[in-house]
């Protein structure tokens, strides 16, 4: 007499159903694409950690280099007295009224300004991070002429021309490596900073005053246009501008960099401002170009968004683009499982759930391989290494689960070509989605084509 066990029978059309049952294959191996997400997601973190201590790195290098710099100035800066009436009322109700004279300012741009800019960059390295930083040489010259204060309500006996100064400012103190100073109508002027409570809250750039000494008489433009010159040797560390102050303003910045950027609201006007041995870039801006006039009454606002100039970009960031790699990864985990579903389908060669999370696994090793050996090479070197180490593991792998090379040989050649598409989304900006689009269609189709020969009522 046979011993007879439901429970084993179950178990065993339960085994068997996982075994021969494409719908269970497909429900694990779903499971899996999704358990994958796991690592991948943690080497997205590790992307994003790395990156972080990337910009700390470079923020710190740029601390003691000299960060970047913005210039503004200069300007005249003159005061004059107000007077405002103050009614006061005695015990007796009788009303008297008060003259109070208080001092006010009055911040007067040049008529003329001219910039030459002379820019030395270089790459600055701390372990496997760099960043660029620069020394500078700045000739700043104009004039003032003299101001027309009736649009101001300013009575000329009340201007304090014995007590003119000029203003400049930067966001880059520490850069300034020599004694700034200003040459009115030949006569010359040092400048001091002037602490003020800088404001963190605008989100701008804070910019510092320094302020000259009084104006003599015949430096200043009462009577006669009056002209300046003034230089400044400064470091600083990726992007340098200026603030468009002048009534025609008129810039020209070279340098040897050629992999640099032009910034701000204004660009450049000659076509041959980029060379292959760096760039020389002029500008010409008229203040009916910007959304503000020659003279501010009292007080000097931010004037930091209208700024121009040039940014020194180090040409790659390769964390950026291991991370954009990353975005793809559940798309060739899911398609490679696909294939070696179609062909277990097909072919009828069992491949076991353990063997799909080792080849899952090594397509995730990819991203590791390709984020740490672009911390020491080109992304495009590392892209090379990582794929072609993994297709090679992968390939040889299946061949051990496959036995015959034509499907290995298959699954090296079909993991080329999509890691190469991959390869070349990233690299695309403007195209990317269309050509994102069509590839992802014609990976559809052929697996359509393919399914086609399943038939999927024997399952």
């Amino acid at each position: 007499m046979d011993n007879y066990s439901p429970q084993e029978s179950n178990a065993s059309r339960l085994l068997n159903w996982l075994k021969n049952s494409i719908t269970a294959r497909m429900v694990i191996i779903g499971f899996l694409t999704l358990v994958l997400l796991i690592p991948l997601f943690m080497v997205q973190d590790l992307i994003a950690e790395r990156a972080q201590r990337q910009k700390q790195i470079i923020s710190e290098i740029n601390d003691k280099w000299g960060d970047e710099v913005i210039l503004l100035g200069p300007i005249l800066k003159l005061p004059y007295r107000s007077f405002k009436e103050k009614h006061i009322t005695n015990s007796y109700n009788e009303v008297t009224t008060e003259s109070i004279e208080e001092i006010r300012y009055l911040y007067l741009f040049p008529d003329q300004l001219n910039i030459s800019s002379q820019i030395d960059p270089r790459r600055k390295k701390r372990g496997i991070y760099q960043t660029a930083v620069y020394k500078s040489k700045n000739t700043i010259t104009g004039n003032f002429s003299v101001p027309d204060i009736n649009s101001e309500d300013i009575l000329e006996e009340n201007l304090l021309w014995d007590k003119a100064r000029i203003v400049f400012k930067t966001s880059n103190l520490k850069g300034v490596n020599n004694q700034l100073k200003i040459s009115m109508d030949g006569k010359e002027y040092n400048f001091s900073s002037k602490f003020q409570g800088q404001d963190r809250q605008s989100g701008n750039t804070e910019l510092f005053i320094m302020e000259s000494s009084v104006l003599k008489q015949e430096s200043v433009p009462q009577k006669k246009s009056i002209d300046f010159r003034m230089n400044i040797s400064v470091n600083g560390s990726s992007e340098i501008s200026f603030i468009p102050i002048g009534k025609t303003t008129e810039a020209e910045l070279s340098s040897n960099w050629n992999t640099n950027s032009f910034t701000g609201n204004f660009l450049p006007f000659n076509e041959d401002k980029m060379t292959d041995d760096g760039f020389n870039a002029k500008w010409k801006i008229l203040d009916i170009n910007r959304p503000f006039p020659q003279n501010f009454n009292n007080r000097l606002p931010d004037l930091t968004e209208y700024a121009f100039g040039v940014n020194f970009m180090i040409p790659v960031d390769e964390y950026q683009k291991s991370e954009r790699a990353t975005k793809y990864g559940f798309l060739v985990i899911g398609l490679t499982f696909l294939l070696f579903f179609l062909i277990q389908t097909l072919s009828k060669i069992p491949i076991h759930p353990f063997q799909y999370l080792m080849i899952g696994l090594g397509l995730v090793m990819f991203y590791t391989l390709l984020i740490s050996i672009s911390e020491h090479s080109s992304f495009l070197t590392a892209y090379l290494i990582a794929g072609i180490s993994v297709i090679l593991m992968i390939s040889l792998y299946s061949k051990s689960i496959l036995k015959i090379w034509k499907f290995p040989v298959f699954i090296g050649l079909s993991l080329i070509a999509l890691y190469s598409f991959i390869y070349v989304i990233i690299q695309l900006e403007s195209y990317a989605l269309l050509v994102g689009s069509i590839g992802l269609f014609l990976i559809l189709a052929g697996v359509m084509f393919v399914s086609r020969k399943i038939d999927w009522n024997n399952y």
